[in-house]
């Protein structure tokens, strides 16, 4: 029997480290946290907002204080004149306020449905596969790159993306302000502060519709309010004075009114005929769907 040879084992204690570096070498970046795009993350990655989401903060606050000075002032008359039924109104509103918010936030803070980028090595495979003839000529221009594959017995031509080395999906394209390749992409709104693609579109186009709704029914309740005063009081003026904040609303409400309603039809029209905004953004119906809108808001003022 041989005999063994030990090494000797070191008993002084390591190096002493801070938490901060302890803490540092555990933890595992995330996706969130090396995301190439231009978003930005809240929560711990649960929240996907774009960079610039100024105009959605103006959003919030336009149907928040408009609500809320609609709920101090006119539901508070309804309730106090007539206690029986006046109850009815600002529950009313406020079921329309909280659907219109929840549509709101989950349509700003969702993921659209980014598509992932290539890693460094998929990537590298994509341009070997595609990569143009070192004979061709100086001046030689390469075809597009395009991808055919058949889809439910039909070919389809998938585009390369430059930015994310991907061939996109169908239906997919790249969003310039956030930077990112989104399945379905309809368009990127600045009013919630989000690209809306495949995974948020639903709630996207309900919050347009009951926002809608709700403008039509503030709009209505403060004339309401503004007509029964003038009942009561005998002259219009003196309505107006008792409630001045009352016309601030219905100026609010009527001018949102007919973007909001000419904005949910014709997301009705393409989600009827299968569209996105950004397939029929080419066509022409859309600006006739604008400068009707205008037309209609002109014929209104000067009659």
């Amino acid at each position: 029997m041989t005999d063994a040879e030990y090494s000797p084992v070191a008993t002084d204690s390591p190096t002493k480290l801070s938490v901060e570096e302890i803490v540092k070498m555990s933890h595992t970046a995330r996706k969130w946290e090396v995301f190439p795009g231009r978003n930005k993350f809240c929560c711990d990655g649960r929240i996907m907002m774009a960079r610039q989401a100024g105009i959605f903060y103006f959003t919030c606050i336009l149907i928040i204080g408009t609500c809320l000075l609609f709920f101090i002032f006119d539901c508070r008359y309804f309730v106090e004149t007539y206690p029986s039924f006046g109850f009815v109104v600002p529950l009313a509103a406020g079921l329309l306020f909280i659907f219109v918010l929840s549509t709101l936030f989950r349509t700003s803070f969702s993921d659209p449905g980014v598509i992932p980028r290539s890693t460094p090595d998929e990537a590298a495979d994509l341009e070997r596969q595609i990569e143009v003839p070192s004979s061709c000529q100086p001046n030689y221009r390469p075809p597009p790159r395009v991808r055919e594959v058949i889809i439910k017995g039909q070919m389809v031509k998938l585009k390369f993306c430059y930015t994310c080395k991907i061939f996109r999906p169908p239906r997919a394209s790249h969003c310039s302000v956030c930077d990112n390749c989104v399945e379905r992409f309809d368009h990127h709104c600045p009013w919630v502060g989000n690209c809306v693609g495949k995974r948020n579109y639903r709630y996207f186009y309900l919050f347009i519709m009951s926002l809608s709704v709700l403008c039509l029914f503030i709009f209505a309740v403060v004339v309401t309010h503004l007509v029964l005063r003038t009942q009561q009081t005998g002259q219009f003026l003196i309505a107006l004075r008792d409630s001045p904040v009352s016309i601030v609303e219905a100026l609010i409400c009527f001018f949102s009114i007919w973007s909001l309603i000419g904005l949910g039809g014709y997301h009705t029209y393409l989600t009827a005929t299968g569209q996105s905004t950004n397939e029929d953004v080419s066509s022409i119906k859309c600006l006739y769907l604008c400068a009707f809108s205008v037309f209609l808001f002109k014929h209104i003022l000067t009659h």
